[in-house]
């Protein structure tokens, strides 16, 4: 199964997130088949960018968004059927 969600990277206590597809048997850091964006949870705003079409691309195809992912996709305006605008 092919899911979207994230993987962590940045120094201890500094978290960075990239948005990534990945195959759902992969690690939560390890091999993944396409990054689609960054969440930087840190600073006085959290900063997101997510490629939207390509996440909807893959929705279409049928990948599986985790929960915190899946919040984000409808706050960017993505769904299965593809990009609202915003």
């Amino acid at each position: 199964m092919v899911v979207i969600r994230m993987a962590r990277g940045g120094a201890k206590k500094r978290p960075f997130y990239h948005i990534v597809v990945a195959d759902s048997r992969s690690r939560r850091d390890g091999r993944f088949i396409e990054r689609l964006g960054f969440y930087n949870p840190l600073g006085s705003q959290p900063e997101l960018r997510i490629n939207r079409e390509r996440a909807a691309y893959w929705l279409s195809q049928g990948a599986q968004p985790s929960d915190t992912v899946a919040t984000f996709l409808k706050k960017e305006g993505v769904s299965k059927t593809g990009v609202a605008s915003v």
